[in-house]
């Protein structure tokens, strides 16, 4: 080897040893503890992507896109809060949430709960559109603040579901679906034209409930009647001072009466941001002391093998569970689930670990927005199972798909010849569609995967087969329907899920505990060194990556534990 290329190498390796003693000093600068002052306002701007817990690999501090917020942070930084004698009150800054209701309530319960400390929570709205989502978070704080021009817009939930089997067809392209059963319509957006009967009484089911547990809540919070919310929603738009003179907001003020406001008649007042605050040590405000509970997140479509990209790996998540299983200093799991399900074998590999942890210490589920199919699946052999009265669940249902793109072939000029070997070797191909025979053979093996679902759901719910199949059917519910379903056992967030973690483990209520979270912070020598990999976000609207994804997965030749993804929003 040549000098030259010597000096190259040692070059590159000093770069690199450079690049990781440079990032590593960023990082550790951005991690410093600040100095929290005596009167702050620890101040919350919710607006944009909402996940559950922020990506543990430490690249995300470099993004220049700013990173989602995250459930899990707003939830410690909360709990920290009521107990800081330095932190005064909350100030939430809202804007549009891109998320479900679910994750909103539970916000909603952190504000309320915080309440209880003697605290104060402002809400301050600048401007808004389509608002309802974030109006009714707001109604759980002290006063809602609204910017003198800015318009309140509160009209209800609803919207449409789109069909794109016209599109395919001029396409040449065709979705062969076989599914259990008639509520099962995660592909529906593929193979039907409008909503079938089935899929019109589920939506109607789960928006109505929703949308009446919206108008109850904020006719409580606001002191006035349901029907009278009913009337304000049904006018929609309300700038400034309609807005008060409705009784919506409390104050309408400019930015520097919002701060004299947040005086109080104190001479001085300090805030501290969200972002800032997280950096504060837990053991400061008692969390590092007691016995230890895992804490288990299991977000995304569920696939085989290793979890990346806001995907629930069954490898990973088998692995974390067995860990906690194992793991004598570990008192209980909590095992927080958001996902609309996916594949029916990963699916059951983990529903696997959740029974063997089981048998060893107490097991309890937290669902978010979605635990649906085999999200639901996952789930279902908990002690107990804690739902948002909107988290979407059930949808106990499996379905198998494949793609006919004979004509699409022909479109563009495409031909092939048949080379087989075994009668049914070309039985997922994309030449041709399949034959009636195969349907059936199909049909029968996702009704074998469906009854083998349901027997697994009456043991774990501890209810008869033929009830679990009367609620099955591929439906989706809320989790107030879900209660009264006995899908699910109590309705709340986190919190809740923690508190009866502990009084399953004989844990006294007054008694801290401490989390052991995962997934783990991934370090940067993990990343650069390849043995993790980095999530990064594609920057696509999450919509259209649903769209995507969900195409996507037509292609995939195995069953799916899948609910559907297009709902209709606010």
């Amino acid at each position: 080897m040549r000098k030259g290329s010597y000096l190259l190498i040692i070059f590159f390796i000093f770069l690199i040893l450079f690049i990781v003693t440079a990032a590593s000093f960023v990082y550790i600068g951005l991690g410093k503890a600040p100095s929290v002052k005596a009167n702050s306002y620890l101040e919350i701007n919710l607006s944009g992507e909402l996940v559950e817990k922020s990506s543990p690999d430490i690249l995300s501090s470099f993004y220049l896109k700013p990173t989602a917020l995250s459930m899990y942070d707003i939830w410690t930084n909360f709990q920290k809060a009521k107990k800081d004698v330095r932190i005064k009150g909350v100030v939430l800054r809202l804007g549009y949430l891109a998320c479900d209701w679910a994750k909103v309530n539970e916000i909603r319960e952190l504000v309320s709960d915080f309440r209880q400390s003697g605290k104060k929570v402002y809400a301050y709205v600048s401007e808004s559109v389509e608002f309802d989502k974030e109006y009714y978070l707001a109604t759980a704080c002290d006063k809602i603040v609204l910017h003198p021009q800015g318009m309140l817009v509160i009209n209800g939930i609803g919207g449409y579901v789109p069909f794109v089997k016209q599109t395919l067809d001029k396409l040449g392209i065709e979705a062969e679906v076989e599914h259990v059963e008639e509520y099962k319509t995660a592909y529906h957006m593929f193979t039907k034209e409008g909503l079938t009967p089935a899929h019109r009484e589920m939506l109607d089911a789960i928006y109505g409930s929703i949308f009446s547990h919206y108008v109850n809540s904020i006719a409580d919070a606001r002191g006035k009647t349901s029907d009278e919310i009913r009337e304000l929603l049904d006018h929609g738009f309300f700038q400034g001072k309609q807005a008060k003179e409705a009784g919506l907001v409390d104050e309408l003020l400019y930015e520097d009466q919002f701060q004299d406001l947040l005086l109080d008649n104190q001479k001085r007042i300090h805030t501290i941001s969200h972002r800032q605050y997280l950096k504060t040590k837990l053991a400061a405000y008692g969390f590092d002391k007691g016995k230890k509970i895992a804490l288990i997140y299991g977000t995304g479509t569920i696939i085989s093998g290793e979890g990346m990209y806001s995907m629930m790996g069954s490898a990973t998540i088998s692995r974390q569970i067995r860990r906690a299983r194992k793991d004598k200093s570990i008192a209980a799991i909590v095992f927080r689930v958001d996902s609309p399900g996916g594949s029916a074998v990963a699916s059951d590999t983990i529903w696997r670990e959740v029974t063997l942890a089981k048998i060893e210490k107490p097991f309890i589920v937290s669902m978010s927005d979605l635990a649906g199919s085999g999200g639901y699946q996952v789930a279902m052999a908990a002690h107990k199972i804690v739902a948002h009265p909107q988290t979407l669940t059930g949808s106990i249902g499996v379905i198998f798909t494949k793609l006919n793109l004979t004509n699409l072939y022909e479109k563009l000029g495409i031909t092939a010849e048949k080379i087989q070997y075994g009668k049914r070797a070309d039985m997922f191909t994309t030449f041709r569609k399949a034959t009636p025979d195969e349907r059936a053979l199909l049909r029968q093996e996702i009704l074998r995967m469906y009854d083998h679902f349901i027997t697994k759901a009456a043991e774990g719910r501890s209810l008869a087969k033929e009830d679990i199949h009367k609620v099955a059917k591929g439906r989706v519910w809320t989790g107030s329907q879900a209660l009264d379903l006995g899908l699910v056992d109590e309705l709340g967030g986190l919190s809740l899920a923690i508190a009866l973690a502990k009084e399953l483990a004989g844990i006294p209520e007054k008694d801290p505990v401490r989390l052991q979270v995962w997934p783990k912070k991934v370090s940067l020598f993990d990343v650069m060194l390849g043995r993790r990999t980095a999530k990064f976000n594609l920057g696509l609207e999450p919509r259209m990556e649903k769209v995507l994804f969900t195409f996507q997965l037509l292609r995939n030749e195995a069953p799916w534990a899948l609910m559907p993804f297009w709902l209709p929003r606010d």
